[in-house]
């Protein structure tokens, strides 16, 4: 793991991760759109091609904050991080109202736990 958060840093980031998650359902939704348009004759591949530039450059926000970017739809976000020596990932998915959940980083998705509520600020 390169950066290391606290859960304190991490949800200091929240409100700009929700705030650019928002920007990419947008995004995301438009190229589905546009995707959708072009495979049928009825859009234009440079209008695509734009829109996918656009959704790559605002996903490129996330690894440059240190958050890594583990799936699109729906968007998936973790937060390096380390609990009792051991590295764990703070793990936030689009539509929640808050950073609520960790999972070991050897395990993935399927050991996320709820933080506990000593743990959150």
């Amino acid at each position: 793991m390169h950066r290391a958060f606290t859960h304190a840093e991490a949800q200091a980031l929240m409100p700009e991760v929700r705030r650019r998650a928002a920007d990419l359902v947008v995004v995301r939704a438009d190229f589905a759109e546009a995707a959708d348009a072009a495979h049928t004759g009825r859009g234009g591949i440079p209008e695509l091609k734009a829109l996918e530039a656009r959704f790559h450059e605002a996903l490129e926000w996330f690894p440059r904050q240190g958050i890594q970017v583990k799936g699109i739809a729906p968007l998936l976000v973790d937060f390096p991080a380390v609990a009792e020596g051991e590295d764990v990932l703070l793990c936030w998915l689009e539509g929640e109202p808050a950073l609520e959940w960790y999972h070991p980083a050897r395990l993935g998705f399927m050991g996320r736990r709820r933080i506990a509520a000593s743990d959150r600020p």
